[in-house]
């Protein structure tokens, strides 16, 4: 006889009874505010198709979705298409993976400087190792095509280190430079 009083409370029901009342009474809110309540399904997705008057309508179901969380990578990619940054991400690629792309042995010896339109400057430490960088000037740019895409480096300008300036002042006479003036 106590189990039919405990029953009849409101204070005594189970968790199970409670969350039975508490899903009845907001189904018969949203009856009364006039929404439809399925159980188990989710809301209808309107595709951008139509089929004569009347819109598509499908359900969301476990296959991917356009409401699905998108990957970093991907949407990055986008923000970076959309602001006109790719050139720059790809030259920065391109510096900091020098030595991957080329070889540990060619980029102990030679350095990116700058990129101009599609023309890498790269200097070398030594002449010899300009002209050598030369010869293989079209693997090189093959290498780069291959880790930042075609089209972005097309061309080399390879130059050897720098020689002294004898040039001294902002007022300089032509002629054929420094003279032998030892004896």
């Amino acid at each position: 006889m106590t189990d039919d009083t405990t029953a009849s409370q409101p204070d005594a029901m189970s968790g199970y009874d409670l969350a039975r009342a508490a899903l009845e009474e907001a189904r018969a809110l949203a009856k009364a505010q006039g929404k439809s309540v399925g159980m188990g399904r989710s809301a209808p997705i309107r595709t951008k198709r139509r089929t004569g008057d009347r819109s598509r309508r499908r359900w969301s179901g476990s296959g991917p979705d356009s409401r699905d969380p998108q990957p970093l990578g991907r949407m990055v990619g986008k923000v970076a298409q959309q602001h006109g940054w790719e050139s720059r991400i790809s030259e920065g690629t391109l510096f900091g993976m020098w030595p991957q792309i080329v070889g540990e042995d060619i980029a102990t010896h030679a350095d990116p400087t700058r990129l101009e339109g599609t023309v890498l400057h790269v200097r070398a430490e030594s002449t010899a190792w300009a002209t050598q960088l030369r010869y293989m000037q079209s693997q090189i740019i093959a290498k780069i095509a291959k880790v930042i895409g075609h089209g972005m480096v097309t061309s080399l300008r390879i130059t050897g280190p720098q020689a002294p300036s004898w040039r001294k002042g902002p007022r300089h006479i032509s002629g054929r430079g420094p003279r032998d003036t030892y004896g």
